[in-house]
């Protein structure tokens, strides 16, 4: 499944879904690289089979295959942390603010790929996933950086439009008998 096939499953009540879609895809803001990585990251945090199959078929004739691993690790180790600092900034008890969090995530130093690609692309998945310490962590790293409030914002509505790509395909498929 491609991109373009899945534009042709979104329904009409999710027009501006399909539109925003064809957007962003369209839209050179951050470079092929760091856009498909960060698409092929966002389709894989909706945890919908067909949405990331798509875009990771789109990825591969757009990155290298340590840019589409690089997109998938961003996924992967978002979805540990986004669990975990969520659960640190949420509790009602700040002691675990102080206990080493003992998570192995490496992959953040050296992802084999630009730092602030990864870094971008970790933001959207921490966005996607509700996590407001990631969020807030990885967004100062890229200010530090030099990343514009521009780039961040586009890769942030990647990360909704994404979203409502697997959520718009997933209310199609429901079916409603009426009594």
């Amino acid at each position: 499944m491609s991109i373009e096939s899945l534009k042709d499953r979104i329904p009409d009540f999710a027009r501006d879904v399909r539109l925003n879609l064809s957007a962003i895809v369209n839209d050179d803001a951050l470079g092929e690289e760091a856009k498909y990585g960060l698409l092929l990251a966002c389709a894989i945090a909706t945890r919908n089979a067909d949405v990331a199959q798509a875009f990771d078929r789109e990825a591969a004739s757009r990155l290298s295959p340590a840019a589409r691993d690089a997109a998938r690790s961003a996924a992967a180790i978002m979805a540990m942390n986004n669990v975990y600092y969520r659960f640190v900034h949420l509790a009602s008890n700040k002691a675990y603010r102080t206990m080493p969090a003992k998570l192995r995530m490496s992959v953040i130093g050296a992802p084999g790929v630009a730092k602030a690609d990864f870094e971008i692309w970790c933001l959207a998945v921490s966005a996607i996933n509700g996590c407001g310490a990631c969020i807030d962590a990885h967004e100062k790293v890229l200010a530090a950086a030099g990343v514009s409030q521009e780039a961040i914002q586009f890769a942030v509505r990647c990360a909704s439009i994404v979203q409502s790509v697997a959520v718009a395909i997933e209310a199609a498929s429901l079916s409603v008998e009426h009594a």
